[in-house]
C-alpha cells in the first residue's frame, strides 16, 4: 500500500465519524434541550524530507517550512458542544421549564445498574410520579430531579399546582391542601469541554477524570446568593439548537470529502497496476 492510499484511509476513518456526528445532531434536532456538537479537525503527523543545501545562504527570504513535508491524513482532534440558546416553545403546562441563560442545567440522578451519578440537563419536561407511598419529581425519562443540596425533591401528598415564585424556586399546593416549597439544583457549566454526551439531552463528567482538575473549575453550583443568577422561564420549553440546513450543508461537504478521498485510492491502484504491468 503505498501513500496515497495510507493518506486516504487514515482520512475516511474520521470523516466517517463526523458523519456519524452530524447524523446524531439531526436526529436530536427535536429533542428538548440537545446541544449540537461539532468536530474540529487536526493533521496527523507528517514526515519532513530535508532536500535543501547545507549552505547558510541557500534558504534566504523563504517562506514555506525547510524541506518537503508529506502527511499521513487528518483526524478529528476534538468534539465540542455548541451552548447556543435554542428557541422557546409555548406549552403553557406548569411543569414544562426552559432556561433562558446559556450553560444552566438541571440536576438530575440517573442510576445505572448499582451505581447512581449525577447528570445534567436542559431538558425542562418535568413530571411528578408515584414512587409507592411519595410522590417525586422526576424527568421524562424517570430520573429524579434535585435540589440545590444534590437531594431528591420528594411531595408526601400528590400535587395539584405548582407555581414559580421566583427562578429556580417552586411552590406547589398538594392534595391535603398543605403548600411546600422546593429550589431546583441549578449549575452553571464553566467549561462544556469537560462534559460527556451520557443521553439524548444528558451530560456529564467522564468516568476517567484527571484527578488534577478542580470540579468548581467545570461548573458551578448556584446555591443560597448565586441562586440570583438563576433565569428559568415556566410553561415553556427549549427546543434543540439543531439547524437541519446548516447539518445537511456540513454534511454535503463530508460526503464531497469521502468522494476525493475513495478517488485518491482508485487512482492510486490504477497506477500500482500501471506499474506492476511494466515489462
Amino acid at each position: 500500500m503505498n501513500r496515497t492510499m495510507i493518506t486516504a484511509v487514515n482520512t475516511l476513518s474520521q470523516l466517517q465519524k463526523q458523519v456519524d456526528l452530524i447524523g446524531h445532531n439531526m436526529a436530536n434536532a427535536e429533542t428538548t434541550g440537545y446541544k449540537k456538537r461539532e468536530a474540529s479537525f487536526a493533521d496527523l503527523m507528517a514526515q519532513q524530507i530535508n532536500n535543501y543545501s547545507s549552505r547558510a545562504d541557500s534558504e534566504v527570504g523563504r517562506v514555506s517550512a525547510l524541506g518537503i513535508r508529506q502527511g499521513i491524513g487528518a483526524r478529528i482532534s476534538q468534539t465540542g458542544m455548541i451552548t447556543k440558546q435554542g428557541s422557546l416553545k409555548t406549552t403553557d403546562r406548569p411543569l414544562d421549564l426552559a432556561f433562558t441563560k446559556e450553560n444552566q442545567y438541571l440536576k438530575v440522578r440517573v442510576q445505572e445498574g448499582n451505581d447512581s451519578q449525577i447528570q445534567f440537563t436542559r431538558n425542562g419536561e418535568l413530571d411528578i410520579v408515584n414512587t409507592g407511598g411519595q410522590w417525586m419529581l422526576a424527568t421524562k425519562d424517570g430520573h429524579p430531579v434535585l435540589d440545590e443540596y444534590n437531594q431528591v425533591i420528594t411531595f408526601s401528598q400528590n400535587v395539584e399546582n405548582v407555581k414559580m415564585i421566583r427562578p429556580g424556586t417552586f411552590e406547589v399546593r398538594m392534595g391535603n391542601g398543605e403548600n411546600a416549597i422546593f429550589q431546583l439544583g441549578v449549575i452553571t457549566l464553566n467549561k462544556p469541554q469537560f462534559m460527556e454526551q451520557k443521553g439524548n439531552s444528558y451530560i456529564g463528567l467522564p468516568d476517567q477524570l484527571n484527578n488534577n482538575i478542580n470540579l468548581d473549575d467545570i461548573y458551578v453550583n448556584l446555591t443560597e446568593e448565586g441562586r440570583g443568577e438563576i433565569s428559568l422561564q415556566q410553561g415553556v420549553l427549549e427546543v434543540s439548537n439543531v439547524d437541519i440546513g446548516i447539518e445537511m450543508t456540513d454534511l454535503m461537504t463530508v460526503q464531497r470529502a469521502i468522494q476525493f478521498q475513495s478517488r485518491s485510492i482508485t487512482l492510486a491502484d490504477q497506477m500500482m497496476g500501471l506499474v506492476n504491468g511494466i515489462r
